[in-house]
């Protein structure tokens, strides 16, 4: 969840901002502070209770957490009046300098896909290497049978 002050938006850029976040299959609540607080309670976003101060919006992922954070500060670049207070990423608390960084990691699907390339990479060399045994020794042979030949 990324928390954002939204003051001085308007609706064509609010819709916008929704529609960014609708296509990545993320979403975009402008929230009451006090029901906020109530249903944060018990939960991991309760460590984010002091942000619901003001006008509010929370942008909500819900698979990818660099994923929203990444959208939201997308459109900061392009709107400066909305304006990223904090976040909470795996249930902890960011404040905007982390949530920069997080926005710098690469996405879950190039995350994953690395460590599948690193996983497989150790059996590929060993079957590339066991294939090499496997030429020379059959090279070897030929070569042996060929000087039986002459």
């Amino acid at each position: 969840m990324v928390f954002a002050d939204f003051t001085g938006m308007t609706v064509a850029e609010t819709t916008q901002f929704r529609r960014l976040l609708k296509s990545s299959t993320l979403d975009y609540r402008v929230v009451k502070n006090t029901l906020a607080k109530i249903a944060s309670a018990d939960t991991e976003v309760a460590t984010a209770a002091d942000m619901f101060k003001g006008p509010i919006g929370v942008a909500i992922g819900y698979d990818d957490p660099v994923l929203v954070v990444k959208k939201v500060l997308e459109f900061t670049k392009t709107s400066e009046k909305l304006r990223v207070k904090g976040a909470v990423v795996e249930g902890k608390l960011c404040d905007p300098e982390e949530i920069k960084e997080i926005s710098e990691l690469p996405s879950r699907e190039t995350l994953l896909s690395m460590l599948a390339g690193a996983m497989q990479a150790p059996m590929s060399k060993m079957a590339g290497t066991l294939a090499a045994t496997i030429n020379g020794f059959a090279y070897a042979l030929e070569a042996l049978k060929g000087q039986k030949d002459n």
